[in-house]
């Protein structure tokens, strides 16, 4: 096991997406991830398909493969008393724990921010809510497609105002998750200086918000409701998916220059009325979009991206997830790894975002954990776990 977190013990009581996608980040950069599931049915994406794949007595949810590797797993009742108990000893050699269950919920268990820090002082504690853990709304169960409705996300997605979408992915959830992890490791980085643990807090609304960007300073100060757009961008034109002769192609121009060289390769005017400058081009977008879809329609998309590649134009296909997994540039950065699955055997799947690199002089050696486990099977772990805790 390599990475920057080697050494690190995480225990993961989180269940469902934004707690195990943060447990997953953990593993990926190298920490022991220890997955604390209910005896009964485990994780409850255990459960969440179809798709299901491997033998029909024993089916695979591809939901949990998906947010689960380089996890170990124990199952515990802790409501028990040796659930409690194996909890607790866990916690004692932990550095950090995940939890997203609903607020209060954790210290009715016995195992409050107060009792977790009795226990061990030095544990930096996760929480994941959906609405936050304090506040009117604290209490509401936390859900993907609501959070993005309320947070604002759907209302800025579709193709126009009357047809809101949430994002194709859990996006609340993951990016929870990724905020969550980003919190602890600078509490982890707290805790060098000052030897105590401390409480990290994110909320599925909280990632929406904070991802908002140029949106959200388009409502709290030049007082705009932004609105779907469909696939162009609402700042900057022509930015967006265009039409050509057998299907689409993706173009940024976002810059003058960029404009410039973009009218030389397809016999455009640069100057013309309505399209000399990019506050132009935005407000008379339908007209640019139909000047620049006329020209690509001369085109199939393959030798239109050669042309714009040629010509310097940020450009792009809209690929399948599987054309995904086979793109030699995403093989290139590890985004498709494999790992041996108890029961699946061989499986391809998602590889972690990050890489890592030690350098010395102009070498530069990865350091990037390249060998992964498989999302575990439920409880598959435990009987290493709990002799693991007895140990001094």
């Amino acid at each position: 096991m390599t990475g920057p977190l080697t050494g690190y013990t995480v225990v993961d009581l989180s269940r469902a997406l934004a707690g195990p996608h943060a447990g997953q980040l953990f593993g990926d950069m190298g920490a022991r991830v220890i997955k604390v599931e209910n005896p009964a049915a485990g994780d409850d994406t255990r459960s969440w398909g179809p798709p299901f794949v491997g033998p029909e007595d024993n089916p695979q949810a591809t939901y949990f493969l998906s947010c689960n590797r380089n996890k170990e797993s124990i199952a515990l009742d802790l409501k028990s008393e040796d659930g409690k108990d194996i909890l607790t000893k866990l916690i004692r050699k932990a550095d950090v724990l995940i939890e997203n269950f609903r607020v209060g919920v954790l210290a009715r268990l016995g195992f409050s921010t107060e009792q977790l820090h009795e226990i061990n002082p030095r544990l930096v504690i996760l929480q994941i809510t959906g609405f936050g853990h304090d506040g009117p709304e604290a209490m509401r169960a936390g859900y993907d497609q609501i959070a993005q409705g309320e947070a604002g996300l759907m209302s800025l997605t579709g193709p126009d105002k009357d047809n809101m979408q949430r994002v194709g992915v859990p996006i609340a959830d993951l990016l929870a998750g990724i905020h969550g992890t980003l919190g602890v490791v600078a509490a982890l980085l707290e805790r060098e200086r000052t030897g105590q643990g401390k409480v990290v807090r994110t909320s599925l609304i909280s990632g929406m918000v904070g991802v908002h960007a140029f949106q959200g300073t388009r409502a709290t100060v030049a007082h705009e409701t932004p609105l779907p757009g469909g696939n162009h961008h609402p700042s900057i034109s022509p930015y967006g998916m265009f039409n050509c002769q057998d299907g689409a192609v993706q173009i940024s121009v976002g810059n003058e220059r960029l404009w410039q060289k973009f009218c030389e390769a397809f016999g455009l005017d640069a100057n013309a009325d309505g399209m000399a400058t990019n506050t132009e081009r935005v407000t008379n977008r339908p007209a640019v979009t139909a000047a620049v879809e006329e020209k690509f329609g001369q085109y199939p998309a393959k030798e239109l991206l050669e042309k714009l590649s040629e010509a310097g134009i940020p450009a792009g296909k809209v690929r399948t997830l599987p054309e995904v997994y086979e793109w030699e540039q995403a093989l290139s950065q590890h985004l498709k790894i494999s790992v041996d699955h108890p029961v699946l055997g061989d499986i391809d799947l998602p590889g972690p975002a990050i890489r890592f690199f030690d350098v010395d002089g102009d070498t530069e050696t990865e350091t990037t954990r390249l060998e992964h486990q498989a999302p575990p099977l439920l409880n598959a772990d435990s009987e290493k776990i709990r002799a693991w805790i007895e140990e001094a």
